[in-house]
């Protein structure tokens, strides 16, 4: 990819400010805004039709063809191949789910399932993970650091292990899920635990990084979104390259989303697409920093002018008042969302819509999610809790075709689902509300005449 095809753009329509690919920034040097992967597409080889991509699966003995994210590298070409990361992430799975479809209070057939739990480190960040250490070999980086909750974390150490890279990875104390946390350990992270919460890691991170020279792969970094843009495709290529009507998301760090509405935009820029999906990002109750942002103060992206002192005094109302997030979908457990100002323009380019849920909703759905056959950690359960709130205010129409984006595998967050069925939730994460689907484990004594009855008992 030669500098005039790719370069980095800042998003704010008042600056606009353009960088070389080649620059490791997280922010515009100028304004302080994010910055995005932009192309110029009349010099990028696209092809005529998306189907072009599936064929890419005949050759799936190409490192690259067999990657769910570089199978699609047309459309994320900032870099040559011989700098490209792959583990084979996005082998991931669309399910039609008929089963879950009457608790979601859809029509059978319309609901569908993006189950990113599939991917090397059993979360979607690996598809930014894939893209992001692709920018790092190109550019020579030797040490890569995030903050995290727990999933990126988690994809970082495994990628940074393959790659041969030296990681730091930033969690706040007491806040990461186990299941989580072991596999960054494992991957030989230095792990740090910074007593605060994903925020304050937030902060510390960017600090480090400018100190110590690391290269940051949190979602400010745009060459990471860029690789979270597949998801999309692959859900296409599920459909038989149809669009669906609604693609339904957790609502955490805002990556995911504004990968999602950047997509589609390309894609309907393209002319790959006719239309785009409306999507909806769902927050928890906890952490539903979006919700307020957009549906009491209003906020838009208003054509790239948005309001940024509006973000700030909402950032500073959150010091004042010391509020903190707090819900049992660690995942999505953040109060100062860094990708706010990409999913109001995703938000823009998709007619999208916002809602929080409660934890008893989100592990409710869990729950079901389970019961229907595919099983997935709390956070990614947000989606089909918002999904149902949406169809029972009249918002989806039982009747559209769903995505509910599944981020991450069940046994990320074994704590909550043994919590729930038990009601033994670990001190501080107790949930209210009733447990609807619990499955109780039943204690019988080493007698088969007890245990046959229970086998028989009515559930």
């Amino acid at each position: 990819m030669t500098p005039e095809k790719c370069y980095q753009q800042c998003i704010h329509a008042d600056c606009r400010a353009t960088f070389g690919v080649d620059q490791v920034l997280v922010a515009c040097p100028r304004c302080g805004d994010l910055l995005d992967v932009v192309y110029d597409w009349s010099k990028v080889a696209v092809p005529a039709k998306l189907a072009v991509f599936a064929a890419r699966w005949a050759s799936r003995d190409n490192p690259l063809d067999f990657s769910g994210v570089w199978r699609f590298r047309e459309l994320l070409d900032f870099c040559d191949d011989r700098h490209r990361v792959t583990l084979g992430e996005g082998q991931t799975l669309l399910q039609r789910n008929d089963r879950l479809a009457p608790y979601v209070g859809v029509k059978p057939g319309g609901l569908y399932l993006q189950y990113e739990g599939l991917n090397p480190s059993g979360s979607f960040k690996d598809n930014g993970m894939a893209a992001a250490f692709s920018h790092a070999r190109m550019v020579g980086a030797t040490r890569v650091a995030c903050a995290s909750t727990g999933n990126t974390s988690a994809s970082l150490a495994l990628y940074a292990a393959h790659c041969g890279t030296r990681a730091v990875v930033f969690v706040g104390s007491g806040r990461i899920a186990f299941g989580k946390l072991a596999q960054a350990l494992e991957y030989g992270a230095r792990t740090l635990q910074i007593a605060g919460d994903f925020d304050a890691c937030m902060r510390r991170v960017k600090e480090a990084t400018a100190r110590c020279g690391l290269y940051l792969v949190n979602s400010v970094n745009p060459f990471r979104l860029e690789g979270q843009k597949t998801i999309m495709y692959r859900v296409l290529e599920g459909l038989g390259w149809q669009v669906p009507d609604w693609v339904v998301a957790p609502g955490g760090n805002l990556g995911n989303s504004s990968a999602f509405g950047k997509a589609f935009a390309e894609l309907k820029e393209l002319g790959l697409i006719d239309r785009v999906p409306r999507l909806a990002v769902i927050n928890a109750t906890g952490a539903d920093t979006l919700d307020r942002l957009v549906n009491e103060k209003k906020l838009t992206w208003n054509g790239g002018h948005y309001d940024r002192q509006a973000i700030a005094d909402d950032w500073a109302w959150q010091d004042a008042t010391g509020r903190r997030p707090h819900t049992i979908a660690s995942a999505i457990e953040i109060a100062r969302p860094v990708n706010a100002a990409k999913c109001l323009r995703a938000l823009a380019v998709c007619d999208g819509v916002v809602r929080s849920v409660s934890d008893a909703d989100i592990l409710n759905a869990r729950a079901q999610v389970g019961r229907c056959g595919l099983g997935c950690e709390p956070a990614s359960a947000a989606s089909v809790a918002g999904a149902k709130l949406l169809v029972a205010q009249g918002v989806i129409d039982p009747a559209a075709r769903v995505v509910c984006v599944l981020t991450g595998h069940p046994l990320k967050d074994p704590d909550a689902a043994v919590g729930y069925h038990t009601g033994q939730y670990p001190k501080g994460k107790e949930v209210p509300g009733e447990r609807l689907y619990a499955n109780m484990p039943i204690p019988v004594a080493d007698d088969i005449d007890a245990i046959c009855a229970a086998v028989e008992r009515e559930a």
